[in-house]
């Protein structure tokens, strides 16, 4: 068995064993969207005429997907070095590439299951959401945001040495980010000021290709577009992530 193979197989097991982290990483973004698409059920955005599911489903489960992904490399990367489990790993002949792989092949999967379920419930006639017919191009773009925001959780993981501070570094980055990024709250509702700064953060143009996927607002263009600068994020934090990374506390 190869080593990514092996690394891959150790961390799915230990995801599945761990039934509380299992629990809430599919029911948090759950509870985000039974709460606002209960609220607004039937209404519509002042500005734009549209539903509020149109802005809300696919802003949450985005925001919902980024969150795992930032939040489970984050952990382990954190725990693995203060446990000298990463350093270990370094004497063997597993590479940096193969633990790092091993743990986007775990993100992507969660990202797939997260989605399933939650369209699936979004769909539902108590929230009313009703997919384009361009519904598979979310695929691609939620793959790019996955990719983009597993290198800024290897960046937090990599000089954390405390869950807390994983929790407190990650929620400080995540929570303003869906605020602002129009995932709990519609861009078109929000000043002009913050729409602009919202063009600076990924999980923006996360939001905007998987709502033109999945409601057909923007069409292809805005799924072309928010692929290619997810890639540009993802390369800029890649290569932080490379650049910071530690394989022990010790130096």
């Amino acid at each position: 068995m190869s080593a990514y193979a092996a690394l891959s197989l150790a961390g799915y097991r230990a995801y599945t064993r761990d039934k509380t982290t299992l629990f809430f990483t599919f029911a948090f973004p759950l509870l985000f969207l039974v709460v606002f698409g209960l609220i607004f059920h039937g209404q519509e955005v002042e500005q734009s005429g549209k539903p509020y599911i149109n802005y809300i489903a696919p802003g949450v489960l985005s925001w919902g997907v980024a969150n795992a992904a930032v939040f489970g490399v984050a952990f382990v990367l954190m725990q693995w070095r203060r446990d000298d489990l990463l350093r270990l790993v370094r004497m063997t002949p597993a590479r940096l590439p193969a633990v790092l792989a091993s743990r986007y092949v775990l993100a992507v999967g969660i990202g797939a299951v997260q989605a399933v379920l939650f369209v699936s419930v979004a769909l539902l006639p108590s929230f009313g959401l009703r997919l384009d017919g361009g519904w598979p191009l979310a695929l691609p773009v939620l793959l790019a945001g996955i990719t983009a925001f597993l290198a800024i959780g290897v960046v937090v993981g990599s000089f954390t040495r405390t869950p807390e501070a994983v929790a407190a570094v990650a929620n400080c980055l995540m929570i303003p980010m869906a605020f602002l990024s129009g995932s709990f709250f519609p861009l078109d509702a929000m000043p002009d000021w913050m729409r602009s700064l919202s063009r600076v953060l990924p999980l923006r143009y996360l939001n905007d290709g998987v709502s033109a996927a999945l409601t057909g607002d923007g069409g292809g263009r805005d799924v072309l577009v928010s692929c290619g600068v997810l890639a540009a994020f993802a390369l800029v934090f890649g290569a932080l992530a490379l650049r910071t990374f530690r394989w022990s506390d010790r130096t």
